[in-house]
């Protein structure tokens, strides 16, 4: 599925993202694309959003992405800018890739390095949060390029047999969190029960 861009802020390479120790102390920022030519480690927010039907949303990175352009990967992921927490960052975030909105709540806290294309490097401690939505989908066509629901167990499989297919951080939260992931997947939705008017 595509969809149109609309007409919303995104990020640019010039953004500044913030740099950070081991323990995710903020040291100060540095450009984002700067950060990545040298590998600097940074603070990074990732959104897994599932619907009430238990299928992940996934999107394929745009063609025009600095990095990792073409490959697939969970609904939301990006960088809090300085002085902005990392919750409000992901809900932004996620509004401006995928023209969703909804209640996001932490899941875990990760850490990774790796290579990635164009000689950029990702050294990033990331909050990855957990939403719901079962609303529409919007994304903007300058982040996205494809987009869908996926239930666990394919996405699993798929990881297995094609990893080239995608991010680098998507494979390194399934491999390592995995077992979080699917515990969240599994939750039951809470339903609002609304009491008739006396």
């Amino acid at each position: 599925m595509q969809d149109a861009k609309r007409d919303r802020p995104g990020a640019t390479d010039a953004d500044l993202v913030i740099l950070v120790d081991g323990n995710d102390k903020a040291l100060g920022a540095a450009p984002k694309l700067d950060a990545h030519r040298r590998g600097l480690k940074h603070r990074a927010v990732s959104a897994l959003v599932r619907n009430s039907g238990g299928l992940m949303l996934l999107h394929r990175r745009a063609a025009g992405k600095y990095h990792s352009a073409g490959l697939w990967t969970n609904a939301c992921c990006s960088h809090p800018r300085p002085d902005e927490s990392t919750a409000a960052a992901v809900r932004r975030r996620l509004m401006e890739e995928m023209g969703v909105d909804c209640a996001l709540t932490p899941l875990f806290v990760t850490s990774y390095r790796a290579e990635v294309s164009n000689d950029l490097v990702e050294n990033e401690i990331v909050h990855v949060f957990g939403g719901i939505h079962d609303g529409g989908i919007s994304p903007d066509a300058s982040e996205v390029s494809e987009w869908k629901w996926m239930s666990l167990s394919d996405l699993v499989a798929d990881q297995k047999a094609n990893p080239s297919h995608y991010t680098v951080w998507f494979l390194h939260y399934m491999r390592d969190h995995g077992a979080a992931i699917a515990e969240w997947m599994q939750k039951p939705v809470a339903v609002e029960i609304i009491q008739p008017a006396p």
